[in-house]
């Protein structure tokens, strides 16, 4: 008989191609070792979750300020402001399902490595009963304008709030972990599938990014309609944000 495993669903990151990958790597090496904090995460149990009496609270998304590898100028926004953007009272009704309340969020102030240096790229996740929603940045030197062909398959490029964009396909994974304390077997398949906007950090285009992302708890693909009324309505909310 299979023996009983965890289910912990991790959304990939999704900034930019070169942070995608290398963070892929940065999250497996991180779990293997037992050090992703708990509310960097999405635990799928068995039966949904009690919705809480009041509002999610952001105070455990660490507010670390300014990282030092954040170029100087840059306006850093850290994983308890991005957990304040997505902590909003419309956010059911922005999704298509009011009347939802949040269950659960993580994430915090982490970095990826990539190219010698650390990137930050702070992350926030909600999950609601239907939808779960990522918002995170990169303070990276790439451009988006040049992540279309990197990512492939359905990506598209576009003008978003007067900024470039990509809108494309991706998909949550689920790590597997035996229960039992002597058994250290662990294993990924593909979770959900799920829409992402990358938008550029500012309107010319001078490196870095905030992604949004969304997907269903039953798998169906979400509708970009749904993604970009979020998108349209939290990203102008953010620290430092200026219009084009």
């Amino acid at each position: 008989m299979a023996e009983e495993a965890e289910t912990v669903r991790v959304a990939e990151r999704g900034p930019n191609a070169w942070v995608q990958i290398t963070s892929a790597f940065v999250v497996v090496a991180a779990l293997m070792a037992g050090l992703w904090k708990l509310q960097q995460i999405e635990r799928v149990e068995q039966s949904a979750p009690a919705a809480p009496t009041g509002p999610i609270s952001c105070s455990a998304a660490t507010p670390t300020g300014m990282p030092t590898m954040v170029r100087a100028g840059v306006k850093y926004v850290s994983a308890n402001q991005l957990c304040q953007a997505l902590n909003r009272p419309d956010l059911a009704t922005l999704l298509g399902t009011p009347g939802e309340k949040a269950l659960s969020y993580g994430g915090g102030d982490e970095s990826v490595a990539l190219g010698g240096a650390d990137i930050p790229a702070p992350e926030m996740n909600v999950t609601l009963t239907t939808y779960s929603v990522q918002l995170s940045a990169s303070f990276d030197h790439f451009a988006v304008k040049d992540m279309a062909d990197l990512v492939g398959g359905d990506a598209r490029e576009r003008t978003f709030l007067g900024r470039p964009a990509v809108l494309y396909s991706d998909r949550t994974y689920a790590f597997l972990f035996g229960l039992r304390p002597d058994d250290a077997r662990t294993s990924s398949a593909p979770g959900h599938p799920t829409r992402r906007l990358v938008v550029a950090r500012d309107p010319k285009d001078g490196g870095g990014s905030y992604d949004i992302a969304i997907w269903r708890q039953d798998s169906t693909p979400p509708d970009d309609a749904v993604l970009l009324r979020l998108a349209q309505r939290i990203l102008p909310t953010l620290p430092g944000w200026t219009g084009s």
